[in-house]
């Protein structure tokens, strides 16, 4: 059970910096200033932060005009789920 405590930590992590890149890119965003660029939004969210980004964008309402957010950072979530998911039950 220790293993998969921190394999959740870990994710807890990366999907909390991936939440806030979003709303800090958001702010910048309206603030006009310098932005956070979307290869850094996406890296964040490939980064097993795909959820963190999703939750980001449609609670922020940011980057959700875009399709190619919406339908890869979903598309990477599936992924990172499964994975995990098959990493958890078989204790790779």
């Amino acid at each position: 059970m220790g293993r998969d405590l921190y394999i959740v930590a870990a994710l807890v992590v990366l999907n909390l910096v991936s939440f806030v890149l979003m709303a800090l890119d958001k702010k910048r965003a309206k603030k006009d200033r310098w932005r956070i660029s979307e290869k850094t939004l996406f890296i964040s969210a490939a980064l097993f932060g795909a959820l963190g980004a999703m939750m980001g964008m449609y609670m922020l309402h940011h980057k959700t005009r875009k399709w190619y957010f919406r339908v890869f950072i979903p598309l990477l979530f599936v992924i990172q789920l499964g994975i995990t998911v098959f990493l958890m039950i078989h204790q790779v």
